[in-house]
């Protein structure tokens, strides 16, 4: 039996795709005893009878076809880890899956929400539905996919987005910062039938860092070429606008850029805060470190069309400084409750812990209660000398080193490459084809094992959504009917069409 279950591992590590390596996961929980787990409801990691209450509940609830009880249940008990199931501990028993009894209550959850969506009631109407929906779906809140920093280390988002993507679980919002912007605005600017061929290695140009020289350096220019590392993203990223990208996509990407000027606040550039702005130019500042490449101005689109400059005279650098990964901004516009960080920063990447598993004890609560301690005090110190440093300059990298010990670079469910200490030596080196096989390969073969919690913890955000949309779609073929009938008019002239939702609600969820 070991000898089966070495084969089985070494065929895991090995496995060339996500299907290869599910059957062989699926092979070893059978034979070491992780399946009985999972078939097992009683668990101290959740609250398993209170699951086993709601399955039941629901249903019985939807055997009577009693929508207005089922609507009662469901505003009692969605929440996004109702028992605890989303307890990560509950995901290191077994390579794949987790309790039976916890898919089995996610399954009877979006099962009961098609239901309300999809059946005709004498006593709910489709406005009763799309405001149900909304609203629950709104409280429920969605999931993120927020992309580090990381320079060249950031082509390990590409295997990740790609992994996500390929299993239909690639969150509609994304965030991306300095390195993280560039895969960001990739994936935001090209929709799925252009994704699969853009995601291969041989069609990523990424050959972005090209030296100045000793003479610029000593001149006081930025080490690296801007103008190279712009030919590079013109590569990769369309001509568009946030706005443009969005409605050719339909996903919604956030790319955050800090003012070169020390006394402004770091903004959020997305299709809602900023519609008209460039991606192109948004990542090409989000890109910009101080002192690695110059500042960098934001363009976008006018009434006609035509390239003007964006907020004249202010530029921008790199989105890292004030917000690797802009959770709270992305919670006020999306309503965004759930995070999926892919973190590759050089300076975050060795002290992050890749075990699911909370470490107890003196020691472990110890060395956390030190590092946050010793954090605050360097960032009342690094406080005092912001006020008194006069070089912008100088600020941005006070503001920068702040920023890089109080920051929280985490994430609900976080994805981390393998710790190699040398790769600190290809940060900031223009990767090959091959280098770039490999980054995708181990970005895909982190992923896939977070791909099932992933599923779970999103799943009933994505049936609300999936749900919102064919509400609105009926919504929208119900007023163009009433449009056209002449009898209809007067009742949709008066304002007192009980359908008058925003046909973009499903975009809110």
């Amino acid at each position: 039996m070991k000898r089966v279950l070495r084969r089985l591992e070494k065929n895991i590590k090995y496995a060339p795709d996500y299907a290869s390596w599910h059957r062989a996961c699926t092979e070893h929980d059978r034979l070491s005893g992780a399946y009985e787990w999972k078939q097992t409801d009683r668990s101290t990691d959740f609250d398993y009878q209170l699951i086993r209450t709601r399955i039941q509940h629901i249903k019985r609830t939807m055997a009577r076809g009693d929508v207005h009880k089922l609507v009662f249940h469901m505003h009692e008990g969605l929440h996004g880890s109702l028992g605890n199931i989303s307890n990560p501990a509950l995901y290191t028993h077994s390579k794949v899956g987790t309790k039976a009894l916890i898919e089995n209550y996610l399954n009877t959850v979006c099962e009961a929400l098609n239901y309300i969506a999809d059946t005709e009631f004498d006593d709910f109407s489709l406005a009763d539905k799309i405001d149900f929906f909304f609203k629950t779906g709104r409280a429920f809140g969605q999931s993120a996919l927020m992309l580090s920093g990381g320079a060249a280390l950031g082509l390990f988002h590409i295997g990740v987005c790609k992994a996500l993507w390929e299993q239909g679980l690639l969150p509609k919002v994304i965030s991306g910062s300095s390195a993280g912007s560039i895969i960001a605005g990739v994936i935001g600017t090209h929709c799925d039938d252009e994704l699969a061929t853009k995601l291969q290695p041989e069609n990523l140009y990424l050959e972005a860092f090209k030296y100045v020289g000793w003479r610029g350096i000593l001149k006081g220019t930025p080490v690296l070429d801007g103008d190279h590392l712009e030919k590079c993203l013109e590569e990769n990223i369309p001509d568009m606008t946030f706005r443009e990208a969005y409605e050719h996509t339909n996903r919604e990407i956030n790319i955050p850029v800090s003012p070169y000027d020390r006394h402004q606040h770091g903004r959020l550039l997305n299709h809602k805060t900023s519609p008209n702005v460039l991606v192109r130019k948004a990542v090409l500042a989000s890109c910009a470190i101080p002192a690695i490449y110059p500042p960098v101005s934001l363009w976008a689109k006018n009434m006609d069309g035509d390239v003007v400059p964006y907020i004249p005279g202010r530029k921008f650098v790199d989105g890292s400084i004030s917000d690797d990964l802009p959770i709270r901004r992305l919670s006020r516009l999306y309503g965004i409750n759930h995070s999926i960080v892919s973190q590759t920063n050089p300076h975050v990447v060795p002290f992050m812990s890749r075990s699911e598993k909370f470490k107890q004890g003196f020691l472990p609560i110890t060395r956390t209660w030190a590092r946050q301690t010793m954090a605050m005090n360097a960032s009342f110190v690094l406080n005092l000398l912001h006020n008194r440093v006069e070089s912008n300059d100088l600020g941005l990298w006070v503001d920068k080193v702040r920023g890089v010990l109080m920051q929280k670079y985490d994430g609900d469910i976080n994805i981390i490459p393998p710790r190699k200490p040398l790769n600190i030596l290809r940060v900031l080196s223009n990767p090959s084809v091959e280098d770039v096989r490999e980054y995708i390969q181990v970005g895909e073969r982190t992923t896939w094992p977070r791909i099932d919690m992933i599923n779970n913890t999103t799943m009933i955000s994505r049936t609300f959504r999936d749900c919102m949309r064919r509400l609105n779609e009926q919504n929208t073929a119900y007023l163009t009917a009433l449009a056209h009938n002449p009898a209809a008019e007067e009742a949709l002239s008066s304002g007192n069409n009980i359908f008058s939702f925003n046909s973009s609600a499903s975009n809110e969820i």
